[in-house]
Order: structure tokens, then C-alpha cells, then sequence
């Protein structure tokens, strides 16, 4: 049975497959946001989709109405799609798949995925993810990453990011590249490491790092400054929020403490021993901080 939905098969050059799925490897929306910057800033092509019926329990990831032209209500499922980037100008083209952690059938997804990465002649698959540590918001964002070859794995260490000692409960990501290794089809993973205290708020400082080390991994030539801009505003808005709370300042001071205290290796694998509290109280500081901030803004 086939799960894909193939409008037509783009003709690439040695593409190189990038993924990042919404969930439980999306700490902070951050892989999913460098996707979505790639195919925005790309311009990319959809050119085929996985058919959401088998993989998800829409219960728990329901399908929703939008307004179309006309005032026709139209139903949105959950979506894994995939588009293409054919440019001269990079050393090679692209394949994007940007979706959402299928509930079901985890091993006919991961083949759906392959099948477009042979179709495409796919030879190299990268996927991204982010994940909750210790890190405050004011630190440089922690990356750790695998690669399934030496060479691969030379590469990400040159760029400081720092192998993954990992083991435990894995996502689609972690499928997919253990698949591609069985497969003998290079593959690559890339983790950004977010505040735990934030996790639920959208975190573009995780995307830049990742579309950073993307950029230089890839040669792709990247123009962040927008991103980049939005890192600054992000900051400073988590700042005024944590300066409402004096309780929630002195804790992400001893984080910061503690985080300059730490090696690259210790600071990537989440170190440091002391029970974390929740984000909860955080999060709805930040949050009305922002509220506030867009409403003064609208009376300007």
C-alpha cells in the first residue's frame, strides 16, 4: 500500500534531505522553524505529501476549519510535505520535509520517508531536532549531534557540536535515521538544546543555532540577519518578563552560574544535578509580558 501523495518527482543533484517534525522532538518549535525558514527563504516546491489517515490518531491531533475565498469552510488534516530546492548557485539540491510525529505505524512512515529519498536520488538525510535542557535563555544554544559515517561525524565535531551519549525513548527522527543507517544512506542529526523553563514558548534563538551550523555544514549561504534580529527581540522580551519575577530571576542567575561553569560536553548533555522546576509560572510571565507589549504597540 502506498501512503504517498506524488504530484511529480523533481529531477535533483545529489540532494540532501532535511526534516524536521512538530512534537515531541520540536523543543520550543525550534526545528520545526529552521524547515520552515529554508522553505520560505527558499522559495521551495511541494511536490509530495504522506497521506495523514494511517499515521494519526486525529483525537489527539485533530484536523481544522479554515475560511476559504468564499467563505467555504475547508478541513486542514495534519500534514508531513515535502519540497524540493533546485538552485545552480549551491553545491548541491534540496529535499524539505517539514511535518508533524505520527502516532501510528512508525515503520510505514519511515518508509514512506525513505521511498521519496530514493526516488530522489537522496544522498545525504539530516534530521533536526530540539529538546529541553538547563540552558538559560542568555547562553550560547547547546548542540549535540550524530552522524552514521567517520567523515560525517569529523565534520560536526569540527563544528563544535558535541556527540550524543543519549540513550533512551526515541521519536520519528531517531527512526528515521536508524532506518537510513540500515540503508547505508548517510545521515546526519542535529539537536538544539532550549530552556526548559520556555519550552512551550517559540524559540527562534534554537532555530538560528541550528540553521548556523546548517549553513556552514552545507555551504548553503544563508542570509540570517532577519533571523537573527528575531533572536534580539526574543531575548529582550524573555529578559523583561523574568525581571517581573524576582523568585524566577534569582533561579535563571544560578542557571547562568552554573552554565558558565560547565564544559561544552557537560552544558550539551543537560548537566548540573539540581531538580528542575516548571516552566509553568514562566511561561505565563512571558506571556502576558508579550500580550502587553503587542497591545502598546497596536495603540502606537
Amino acid at each position: 500500500m502506498s501512503y504517498l501523495e506524488v504530484a511529480e518527482l523533481p529531477s535533483l543533484r545529489s540532494p540532501v534531505l532535511v526534516m524536521a517534525f512538530g512534537g515531541w522532538n520540536d523543543a520550543g518549535q525550534a526545528a520545526t522553524s529552521a524547515v520552515r525558514f529554508l522553505i520560505e527563504g527558499w522559495s521551495a516546491e511541494r511536490f509530495a505529501s504522506i497521506d495523514p489517515e494511517e499515521f494519526f490518531d486525529f483525537t489527539s491531533a485533530r484536523p481544522t476549519i479554515r475560511l476559504a475565498p468564499g467563505q467555504q469552510r475547508e478541513v486542514e488534516w495534519p500534514s508531513n510535505a515535502f519540497f524540493y530546492k533546485a538552485d545552480p548557485a549551491l553545491s548541491r539540491d534540496f529535499v524539505l520535509l517539514l511535518g508533524t510525529e505520527p502516532h501510528l505505524k512508525w515503520r510505514a512512515f519511515t518508509g514512506a520517508v525513505l521511498q521519496v529519498a530514493q526516488q530522489c536520488g537522496v544522498t545525504l538525510a539530516v534530521g533536526l531536532g530540539a529538546l529541553l535542557s538547563e540552558t538559560p535563555h542568555s547562553r550560547s544554544v547547546p548542540l549535540t549531534g550524530f552522524a552514521t559515517d567517520s567523515e560525517l561525524a569529523a565534520r560536526l565535531e569540527q563544528l563544535r557540536i558535541v556527540p550524543t551519549r543519549y540513550e533512551g525513548p526515541t521519536g520519528i527522527v531517531g527512526t528515521i535515521h536508524d532506518a537510513c543507517r540500515r540503508q547505508e544512506l548517510s545521515a546526519a542529526s542535529l539537536w538544539a538544546g532550549v530552556p526548559h523553563y520556555l519550552g512551550a514558548t517559540e524559540n527562534p534563538k534554537g532555530a538560528a543555532a541550528l540553521l548556523h551550523s546548517l549553513d556552514i555544514l552545507l555551504d548553503l549561504g544563508l542570509d540570517l540577519g532577519g533571523l537573527e534580529k528575531a533572536v534580539a527581540d526574543f531575548e529582550r522580551d524573555v529578559a523583561g518578563a523574568i525581571a517581573r519575577n524576582l523568585e524566577i530571576a534569582a533561579y535563571v542567575q544560578e542557571l547562568e552560574h552554573r552554565s558558565d561553569a560547565l564544559s561544552e560536553e557537560e552544558a550539551a548533555a543537560g548537566a548540573g544535578g539540581a531538580e528542575l522546576p516548571g516552566g509553568d509560572i514562566l511561561i505565563e510571565e512571558l506571556e502576558d509580558f508579550l500580550k502587553g507589549r503587542r497591545e502598546d504597540e497596536q495603540q502606537d
